[in-house]
């Protein structure tokens, strides 16, 4: 792969992941890019995330974590960002 696109690439997921949360650490930017993956696979290919949901329970669990985590950060940042409009 090329690196420069790589670069490129990692600064998209950085900055969507600051608009998502307000803020971009490596470990929230890994999250995202978790969940984004997560979510499109249930999406276009359920019966995969369904056995992946039943073969791993406490990967399933983590997950779970991780999209709560997700949203809640996501739905704080939406209200802040409307409290200052």
């Amino acid at each position: 792969m090329d690196e420069e696109f790589r670069k490129q690439f990692d600064g998209l997921l950085e900055k969507y992941t600051e608009l998502l949360l307000g803020e971009a650490t490596e470990e929230l930017t890994e999250k995202v890019k978790m969940w984004a993956l997560y979510t499109h696979i249930s999406k276009s290919m359920p019966p995969l995330a369904k056995h992946w949901n039943v073969s791993y329970p406490d990967g399933k669990a983590a997950m779970i974590k991780v999209i709560e985590e997700i949203k809640t950060m996501n739905e704080q940042h939406r209200a802040s960002n409307s409290k200052e409009s």
